[in-house]
């Protein structure tokens, strides 16, 4: 059970288990209007837990992958526990930062051992660090969770603190149609690979879209990859 849950956690959580706070998620995905985000799952400590586990093999090695051979200052957006922070201190080229609208699970990044001052509690839609702080910056498993005007935001900021580029692991529908803002247990975008890349370039001339080795039954992984000019 613990592995079948694993595989169907962030971006796409819970398919057909019992959900947090003792809820049960229908298997079958419902539309909503995409107005509002689902916020309260991550102060819930069953989030943390699974966030701590979820990239296993699939989206953290990917980014291990994408920063290697990189340098300089980093920003991990909607950084959760910390996880993939821990992962990249492989890489001594890299100082690598982490953000999150939750306060809960920047302590536990910090329980985890990362350093204090490497940690903020901000939203990812207006970011508190000043202009070009960092030279890279990523996200694993957030962006689509953003309504459609809260990712333009999200993509600007991005451009505003990471000099040279982003790096973004999202979910496209299989169908590769505009599937629209679903939920199953969380709500988010399952969309086609052409919608990202509009969305990407509201805030980025430079735009490619690669294969993730994260996978669902509804939903291919791909990265987007958007650099400054």
């Amino acid at each position: 059970m613990k592995d079948y849950i694993r595989d169907f956690i962030p971006p796409i959580l819970l398919r057909s288990a019992q959900g947090l706070r003792g809820r049960v998620v229908a298997l079958r995905p419902t539309k909503t209007n995409g107005t509002e985000q689902d916020l309260d799952i991550y102060w819930d400590p069953k989030m943390a837990e699974m966030l701590d586990r979820w990239g296993e093999g699939n989206a953290w090695n990917d980014i291990q992958l994408l920063m290697a051979g990189r340098k300089g200052r980093v920003l991990d957006i909607a950084c959760g526990t910390g996880r993939t922070m821990e992962l990249l201190k492989s890489n001594p080229d890299l100082e690598v930062h982490g953000c999150d609208i939750s306060n809960m699970l920047i302590d536990k990044a910090i329980a985890r051992g990362i350093p204090r001052e490497r940690l903020l509690v901000t939203d990812a839609t207006s970011m508190s660090y000043p202009d070009q702080s960092f030279d890279w910056a990523y996200s694993i498993g957030s962006l689509e969770h953003f309504t459609a005007d809260g990712i333009e935001k999200f993509l600007r900021e991005c451009g505003r603190v990471a000099r040279f580029g982003t790096f973004h692991m999202i979910p496209v529908s299989r169908s590769d149609a505009d599937e629209g803002w679903i939920k199953t247990f969380q709500s988010y975008h399952n969309n086609s690979v052409g919608w990202w890349d509009k969305k990407c370039r509201t805030a980025y001339d430079k735009v490619a879209i690669l294969d993730s080795t994260w996978t669902d039954r509804m939903s291919l992984g791909k990265w987007l990859v958007c650099l400054s000019a």
